[in-house]
């Protein structure tokens, strides 16, 4: 290939500066409303300041004790089991797994996959899901998706619980936001009979994007919740902003976006890379691929990513399995393409969305997606939650399947930190 030809694709510094005098021009309304949000919360600095008091977990606790919740006996039981070490811890667990063998395997933590469950849409979920690891001696997840109605969480003082519980377990977590697409905020769009228009993208229309930034902040300040889900460019592009202006937020872009090739995968981290910090951090967190990826292109976008100095920053996300019905055709098992590519490319979340193929195929009421948007009233109304329960502990199933497996195959796993930690 003529190097002439390669070096027309060389970005000319002077694009660099027209980008930056449309960033600077006072006159820009696109960045002034942007900037009139973060100072409506008061500025960076007091943004931060406002979510690390609000996510402290003696505070968290505290509100929930003021509203006289049940949560509060959970969450001092989950503090009292981790500091009794009532967990399996990962040394135990490999032994459980292998015997005697295990003094033959040497683990490369650097390659360590995170075990990830989607989505603990109650906390009643999480706790039937760690009392049953502590008896069983089975592993909680090292990352939780969350995919429910945040006014209706707040409601239930769900989202008081489940936050201080991600914190004393150590665990990273994903909430959704309300503010999206499918919230009536395109007009000309309804239910199933519309589906069709949301081939064009289900994310922020109009004027949406700074309502995103708006409800984001509002939560990150009130209650210290850091990371959201993303699904949509232009609050994509938000987020990278208010990191870069110093506010401490993150967020994983969601299975939805559909970034399905790496020259997809180019465009994004491009944008990631330069929005980033001087120490080279950036608010993209995490990066879920559409379903339809194979390990090839996984292989290509950890390239383009270690290129791009973000390997360490941006966490790949990869559905390993995926709920019964409503979002893809089954059976949906990918653990042997994980196997393959766990020795190969780092920072990898294993996300467990489904259960067993044998379990869930057998199940009078299969995992569901479209279920995670019902109305808890009408869960509860309709008698679900047990079913929806066991539905969850299945996909917590699989979590533990996948953790025998990579730790038989001498891979190494990330769960719960502060639960499952290592011996010496």
């Amino acid at each position: 290939m003529s190097k002439d030809i390669r070096d027309k694709l060389a970005i000319e510094s002077k694009r660099l500066d027209e980008i930056n005098a449309f960033l600077m021009n006072p006159k820009n309304k696109l960045v002034n409303d942007i900037l009139a949000v973060v100072e409506k919360y008061g500025g960076p600095e007091e943004i931060n300041r406002k979510a690390r008091e609000a996510g402290n977990v003696d505070a968290l606790i505290a509100r929930l004790r003021k509203k006289n919740s049940p949560y509060v006996k959970d969450l001092e039981w989950l503090i009292e089991q981790r500091d009794n070490g009532a967990f399996i811890t990962v040394d135990e667990y490999r032994k459980k797994v292998l015997g005697d063998k295990v003094k033959e395997m040497k683990f490369n933590e650097e390659f360590a996959v995170t075990l990830e469950i989607s989505a603990c849409q109650y906390f009643p979920f999480f706790m039937t899901q760690a009392r049953q690891a502590v008896e069983k001696g089975e592993l909680m997840p090292g990352r939780f998706i969350r995919v429910r109605c945040m006014k209706e969480q707040v409601e239930d003082n769900d989202l008081l619980a489940v936050t201080a519980a991600m914190q004393i377990i150590g665990a990273s977590w994903c909430e959704t936001l309300d503010t999206k697409g499918t919230d009536g905020s395109n007009i000309h769009l309804g239910g199933p009979e519309t589906i069709t228009g949301y081939f064009g993208g289900i994310g922020q229309p109009n004027d949406y994007p700074i309502k995103w930034v708006d409800e984001f902040l509002y939560y990150y300040t009130n209650y210290g919740v850091k990371q959201v889900l993303n699904i949509n460019p232009g609050t994509i592009l938000l987020a990278y902003m208010i990191h870069k202006l110093g506010i401490d937020v993150e967020f994983k872009i969601s299975v939805y976006m559909g970034n399905d090739n790496p020259y997809a995968v180019f465009w994004t981290l491009m944008a990631a890379r330069l929005f980033s910090r001087k120490d080279g951090s950036t608010s993209l967190i995490g990066f879920n691929f559409s379903n339809s990826v194979n390990n090839t292109t996984i292989e290509f976008s950890g390239d383009i990513r270690k290129s791009l100095g973000l390997e360490e920053f941006v966490r790949f996300e990869h559905h390993i399995f995926e709920t019964w019905k409503s979002i893809v055709i089954q059976p949906y098992d990918r653990r042997d393409e994980l196997l393959e590519i766990a020795s190969k490319v780092k920072n990898i979340s294993a996300k467990h969305e489904g259960g067993e193929i044998a379990v869930e195929e057998k199940r009078e009421h299969p995992s569901d997606i479209a279920e995670y948007f019902l109305p808890k009233t009408e869960i509860v109304e309709k008698g679900l939650m047990p079913a929806l329960t066991q539905n969850y502990l299945d996909k917590h199933e699989t979590i533990n399947n996948t953790a025998r497996v990579l730790t038989e195959k001498g891979l190494t796993f990330v769960a719960a930190p502060k639960l499952h930690h290592k011996d010496g």
